[in-house]
């Protein structure tokens, strides 16, 4: 798996010029988590070979790829969205919001309405709970986006299912960019509390998330700590 765009600029680039040229992608924000579930899951491993753009998400990512001698920049999916919003504002790129609640997707249209002027949010779709990526219903979701008028899609559905529904995207919808945001729409709409600044400043917002919810969160962090010594030693042997 690769980060194969290592600024914010390489991705505003990126980002820009399929805007312009009305062609779909698919973005990606790589974490700890995502590479634990990739050796598990085939299904999202290959969800994620689909991927047209993946950044950095977690300063794990970044400190490898240091180890690795080449840097990347850290790229977190929740601090994407609102400069996401700017640049299909700037190109005339409506969007779509999907994932989360309906409350959520409102609250969190609003938002990126009144922050970015001149966006036009033209669906806002909750799917139910249970919902798989692969179904039919999914299909008729990703068609209703583009009936509405959408170009670009924000997905806020967690991994794997938000990567997932992108690949499927790529091939049933392939005029429409996907980018996948996990909870960065819920913070937009306050349903959800992201460390604050300073935490994340010292890189300690793993570290929040898991207090503030030890009951869900606190195996997953468990099982990102067991495989880092493995991608230590993988990202020395790239840099040898």
């Amino acid at each position: 798996m690769t980060v194969n765009l290592e600024t914010r600029e390489a991705l505003e680039t990126a980002v820009r010029s399929r805007f312009v040229a009305h062609d779909g992608f698919a973005l990606a924000t790589i974490n700890l988590d995502h590479l634990v579930k990739l050796r598990k899951e085939a299904g999202f491993a290959t969800a994620y070979l689909a991927q047209d753009f993946v950044v950095a998400d977690g300063n794990p990512i970044v400190w490898l790829s240091k180890l690795a001698g080449r840097p990347v920049m850290l790229l977190p999916g929740a601090d994407l969205v609102l400069p996401l919003a700017q640049w299909a504002s700037d190109e005339g790129t409506p969007v779509a919001l999907i994932g989360s609640t309906e409350t959520a997707l409102k609250a969190a249209a609003a938002v990126l309405e009144e922050k970015t002027p001149g966006l036009d949010v033209v669906a806002c779709i909750a799917p139910p709970m249970g919902f798989d990526p692969d179904s039919a219903a999914a299909a008729e979701i990703l068609q209703q986006a583009s009936d509405a008028g959408a170009r670009m899609v924000f997905l806020a559905l967690g991994a794997p299912k938000q990567e997932r529904l992108a690949a499927r995207g790529r091939k049933l919808t392939p005029h429409m960019g996907f980018a996948s945001i996990g909870a960065g729409l819920d913070f937009l709409a306050g349903t959800q509390h992201r460390a604050p600044a300073w935490v994340r400043a010292l890189a300690l917002e793993w570290l929040w998330r898991a207090l503030s919810n030890p009951t869900r969160l606190a195996a997953r962090y468990a099982k990102c700590i067991a495989i880092l010594p493995l991608l230590v030693v993988d990202a020395l042997r790239q840099r040898r």
